[in-house]
């Protein structure tokens, strides 16, 4: 069919530019992957998800197409302090000093506490993580906050990563972690613990850094009514975290992706 002269040009008008064209589809584009990341993704990790499919746009250009089309990814919150001292324990020596470069898996592992609000009370969460990959190889919760519960993640991440000798446990001094039960543990797997010092949570950064995502991306945005909705919700984001959430400092791999890539 023939279309009119007056016609022609107004579809052209309202098909815009080349480069509206080329921002509505790279609207679509973003708005999937910070959907497909919960929410999660800024404009430096969806860069690097669109540089996967062949696309080059600044970081610039994707936070003023993020701006007009209202999408804002989840920010940090202050979390509670968790840790108590035991004065009578005679600490580890911090033996990371904040250099949290690991060259082998399990080779390094830091562990943290941290709590869940629910409407049953608290749920509390410990885990553990490798800082070659930055992938959590343990974790256990409980509604106390006790030795029983640092042994039970620590048996778990045992379990999954089989580790060898001389494997180093870095921690807080905690009294968790300080106790006699958790000492006899880490000693009979061959493990070392390593502390940090008193007053310096930077010692445990990571450990830290990792409680503080998984707030702002699972727990904060959650309503749970039971501990056992605020455990599943934890198990649904660890397997997220682990498989599919990059990360700047693997260079945009997952945990598991940069895993692998090692032992390929």
């Amino acid at each position: 069919m023939k279309a009119r002269r007056q016609g022609y040009y107004e579809y052209q008008q309202r098909k815009g530019s080349p480069r509206e064209v080329m921002d509505r589809l790279l609207t679509a584009k973003i708005k999937n992957i910070f959907y497909e990341s919960n929410r999660i993704y800024g404009a430096r990790k969806i860069r690097e998800e669109l540089s996967k499919d062949g696309l080059w746009v600044s970081r610039k250009r994707i936070r003023r197409l993020m701006d007009a089309a209202g999408l804002v990814p989840v920010s940090w919150r202050k979390s509670v302090q968790t840790t108590v001292s035991d004065p009578k324990a005679s600490p580890f020596p911090n033996l990371l000093k904040q250099d949290f470069k690991v060259a082998l898996p399990n080779q390094t592992w830091v562990s943290d506490f941290t709590y869940v609000p629910t409407d049953e009370g608290w749920l509390y969460l410990c885990t553990f993580v490798d800082l070659f990959s930055r992938r959590v190889v343990g974790w256990a919760v409980s509604s106390t906050i006790d030795r029983q519960l640092a042994i039970a993640a620590l048996r778990n991440a045992v379990a999954n990563r089989h580790p060898g000798q001389r494997l180093v446990i870095h921690t807080d001094r905690g009294c968790q972690y300080t106790s006699w039960d958790f000492r006899r543990e880490v000693a009979a797997m061959g493990g070392i613990q390593s502390m940090s010092r008193p007053g310096t949570p930077y010692d445990n950064a990571c450990a830290e850094t990792f409680f503080k995502t998984l707030k702002v991306e699972c727990v904060d945005r959650l309503h749970f009514k039971t501990r056992k909705e605020a455990e599943n919700a934890i198990a649904a984001y660890l397997l997220f975290y682990n498989r599919h959430r990059i990360h700047q400092s693997l260079g945009y791999l997952t945990p598991v992706d940069f895993e692998r890539r090692f032992a390929a």
